[in-house]
């Protein structure tokens, strides 16, 4: 039996106008290997219900600040917000070559139309580290709210009667 090829992992996008969110569906790996050059990204791990090796280079539709573009490894998922070297137009699609690739799909969760943008509201106002922040990637441990923030002066239950 040939040695098996590694496979390219089942992702996920979705943009705005100055950032690209690539979501790398895969359970479980552990140390991925993740290098981000101006026009491509490289992937390579071992991961899912069958820790089944996965890599691949995904040439991308147009260049990436790699300086300010980050990846966060999860549990269930590996997120990476590139940010695009030129803010504008949305790109007609992720990689380089438009072919339709059975392992890409949309990520409907955060796609927002590009004519869309303008009602977005207070979320197109949110800058780049702000969105890190809320994805967890930056800054402090004491940015989460904790129950203690609660405060016990706007209690609705206090009339309530006895459970019998």
């Amino acid at each position: 039996m040939a040695s098996t090829q590694p496979l390219p992992p089942p992702v996920a996008w979705a943009q705005r106008k100055n950032v690209i969110f690539l979501t790398i569906c895969l359970e479980d790996c552990r140390n991925p290997v993740i290098k981000l050059e101006e026009n491509k990204i490289f992937f390579k791990g071992t991961g899912g219900t069958e820790k089944k090796d996965y890599e691949y280079t995904y040439e991308l539709f147009k260049e990436i600040d790699t300086e300010k573009s980050r990846s966060f490894p999860r549990d269930r998922n590996i997120e990476l917000i590139l940010v695009k070297k030129e803010e504008g137009p949305y790109w007609p699609h992720l990689l380089k070559q438009k072919v339709k690739q059975h392992w890409l799909k949309i990520d409907f969760s955060r796609w927002k139309d590009e004519d869309d943008s303008e009602d977005e509201g207070e979320g197109q106002n949110q800058d780049l580290e702000e969105m890190m922040r809320q994805m967890g990637g930056l800054g402090g441990g004491d940015s989460r709210p904790t129950l203690d923030d609660l405060e016990d002066e706007d209690s609705d239950d206090d009339d309530l009667p006895d459970l019998e």
